[in-house]
C-alpha cells in the first residue's frame, strides 16, 4: 500500500509540473524569464518528491509529522 501512495504522489506532483511548465511557456513574455521560471519548477518538484520518498519509504515512523 505504501508503494502505490508514494507513486500517486510522485504522479501528483509531475502533472502538476507539467502545468506549471505549459502555464510558462504560455504566458511568460521573455525566454531567459521562462527558463529561469522552468529551472524553479524542476527543483521545487525534485524537492517536494524527494520530501515524498524520504518521508513514505525511508522513514515511515515520521508520517505522523509530515506536511501533507
Amino acid at each position: 500500500m505504501g508503494a502505490i501512495s508514494v507513486l500517486i504522489g510522485v504522479l501528483i506532483i509531475v502533472v502538476i509540473g507539467a502545468i506549471c511548465f505549459w502555464a510558462i511557456d504560455r504566458f511568460s513574455p521573455e525566454a531567459r524569464l521562462a527558463n529561469l521560471l522552468k529551472l524553479l519548477v524542476v527543483l521545487v518538484c525534485l524537492g517536494a518528491i524527494a520530501q515524498r520518498l524520504r518521508v513514505d519509504v525511508l522513514k515511515p515512523e515520521l508520517r505522523a509529522f509530515a506536511v501533507p
